[in-house]
């Protein structure tokens, strides 16, 4: 596991870490630059999957933050890179938006509701008695279950709303099957996001927010964990763990060199 100065390429989370409630958060678009302009391999993560690479991007860009799309990585792009992965050119059924979808397609996926080999749920505003219900019966009759992230509320201006692990509950408890979950705290999605830019795990960082998924997946794939307490970690919560990042910071400012490394062309 490498120490802060032998890092070489770094995995970071978005929300909590980069931006809070869209607004970039205080050194994140100088820390980005900084990546740039001295060619850091870097790929900002999030569990989110109802948004396209090309979506964030944008969003990203409205909240202070320039961050190009093929720098951007999804639980929707890992799970699609799973299922390549076991079955490629395969077809699936899924409970998503269009991170989801489009990431499935691009990875050779055919969307059909006729024994498909897989039932994938993700992220959705949207969803369905209808659609769950179809989801069950695929899965009763032998689809395997697939989804994109554990998380079982997400946040809202109104307060929290029930997110892609209750969904998946509501169909684990009705088919008896257990879901295989791709995105954090599945150390698979860093795996799969490390190879995306070529990088090792004993030299690559990883920055979270939360213990339970950006720590202990980034401790279980072998990398140096930075916590930030921009989010939603306390030192009580970093106390209920039997785990520890390899180390605490106050916020992502405290990553920003003030002199540039010289890059020589």
């Amino acid at each position: 596991m490498a120490t802060r100065d032998e890092v070489e390429c770094w995995l970071t989370d978005m929300d909590g870490v980069l931006v809070h409630e869209n607004q970039a958060l205080p050194g994140a678009p100088e820390l980005i630059q900084q990546w740039l302009d001295e060619g850091t391999e870097f790929l900002v993560l999030t569990n989110n999957s109802i948004f396209t690479p090309r979506d964030l991007s944008a969003r990203l860009r409205w909240s202070g933050l320039e961050v190009p799309e093929e720098r951007i990585w999804t639980s929707a792009l890992a799970t699609a890179d799973f299922c390549r992965s076991q079955m490629p050119g395969g077809s699936a059924f899924v409970i998503g938006e269009a991170g989801m979808t489009t990431a499935l397609h691009e990875a050779g996926f055919i969307m059909t509701e006729t024994a498909p080999d897989y039932v994938v749920v993700g992220e959705t505003r949207n969803y369905s008695f209808e659609a769950i219900t179809k989801a069950v019966r695929l899965i009763r009759d032998g689809a395997r279950f697939i989804v994109t992230n554990p998380d079982a509320t997400g946040p809202s201006a109104e307060g929290v709303l029930p997110a892609t692990g209750a969904i998946a509950a509501m169909i684990e408890k009705a088919t008896g099957k257990q879901p295989y979950v791709v995105g954090k705290p599945n150390p698979m999605m860093f795996r799969s996001a490390m190879n995306r830019i070529g990088a090792h795990s004993e030299n690559t960082g990883m920055i979270g927010d939360r213990m339970d998924t950006d720590v202990q997946a980034g401790i279980e794939a072998g990398l140096h964990t930075v916590l930030v307490m921009t989010g939603i970690s306390d030192q009580a919560e970093i106390d209920r763990y039997p785990f520890r990042p390899s180390e605490v910071i106050a916020g992502v400012h405290e990553l920003v060199r003030a002199e540039p490394i010289e890059v020589e062309m």
